[in-house]
């Protein structure tokens, strides 16, 4: 869990490509400022430079380069609230994945650059590294898949890629269609849902996982999100989750991977002070100033808004979308943490 202002960049990492990458091949997909270069806000960046992040020991093999295993994390969890750009940054990362520099090339000398020449893209992008700097590779043929519950979820990642790529420098590397993009030299993405799962089980190598706080038994999400991370494992691919704060009572592929015991999974959750409770007015501020810290389009007054007439009828779910809090739904036959307690007690 990260607080704001507690960002601090002590590893390697191909993130700072990664986000270079993006901003002179992404635009902002909608909003007043439609058209402009996708810049990453504070926390998006560092959720992009722990996904990013190589391992110290990672060795560069030519003939046989590392792939997830050059990375310290094998995969990523951000938690957020509404609207603070999880589906925009989500887009962004598989633009990066489709076509830059996602994967380890060895250890940077005085000179070596990053230069999209090499790839066949004529935009003119060249990334100066330091010396000692982790390089980066773009993936051949690339299989990337963005699963959600539903048709209209997977448009929250979906809908931004299909405008980044169409209007910039990624028109001429992928071709976008309503169900798939194929990419020119190779590879494609597909958003998966629960009513189109044709293409489950084939080997990927990148996958997002949109609003995983709804995976259950219950709809079976959590089997395909399972499904899809055995298809990632057999390429060497790596996986980003996003979601609100889900419902304890659910047991969700949300809960499940925030509670894993994995050390090699990056998980970014900016919970507020328990001291501060959502029902009351002077906290609840706090806490929007808190969880939204960096998400400078956001307007407060209007989150407020949203988040005190969905209290009138269902106030654990307002703390989970906009509070980023963890709230059992108003179904709950148990609060949260009892049967832990009896577990407890003496027999």
């Amino acid at each position: 869990m990260q607080g704001p202002s507690a960002f601090v960049v002590d590893f390697p990492t191909l993130g700072f490509l990664a986000a270079d990458y993006i901003e002179a091949h992404c635009i902002v997909p909608k909003g007043f400022k439609r058209g402009l270069p996708f810049t990453m806000a504070d926390w998006q960046l560092w959720c992009t430079l722990n996904h990013y992040r190589v391992k110290p020991t990672a060795l560069w093999r030519p003939e046989d380069p590392m792939l997830a295993t050059a990375f310290q994390n094998r995969r990523s969890q951000v938690v957020a609230p509404q609207k603070t750009g999880k589906g925009p940054w989500s887009a962004a990362m598989v633009c990066n994945e489709a076509t830059g520099p996602s994967l380890f090339a060895g250890w940077a000398r005085a000179g070596d650059v990053y230069d999209c020449a090499d790839d066949d893209c004529h935009c003119g992008f060249v990334y100066e590294y330091s010396p000692g700097e982790p390089k980066g590779m773009r993936r051949p043929d690339p299989e990337i898949q963005l699963l959600a519950a539903s048709e209209d979820q997977v448009r929250n990642v979906y809908g931004p890629l299909q405008e980044m790529v169409k209007g910039g420098p990624l028109a001429q590397m992928m071709r976008v269609g309503e169900e798939f993009i194929r990419i020119n030299d190779g590879g494609r993405i597909d958003p998966i849902t629960s009513s189109a799962l044709s293409r489950l089980g084939n080997p990927i190598t990148y996958a997002n996982m949109d609003e995983t706080g709804t995976y259950t038994d219950r709809n079976k999400l959590k089997g395909v999100a399972r499904t899809m991370r055995r298809g990632l494992a057999g390429m060497g691919g790596r996986a980003v989750e996003t979601t609100n704060s889900w419902d304890p009572s659910e047991n969700s592929t949300a809960q499940n991977t925030y509670e894993a015991a994995a050390a090699d999974i990056f998980r970014f959750f900016r919970q507020p002070p328990p001291n501060l409770k959502f029902k009351n007015k002077a906290d609840r501020r706090k806490i929007l100033r808190y969880v939204y810290e960096g998400s400078t389009w956001v307007d407060l007054d209007g989150i407020e808004a949203e988040a005190l007439e969905l209290m009138e009828k269902d106030p654990q779910e307002a703390e989970r979308f906009f509070g980023n809090i963890l709230s059992q739904g108003k179904g709950a036959w148990m609060p949260e943490g009892l049967w832990k307690q009896t577990e407890d007690v003496p027999k």
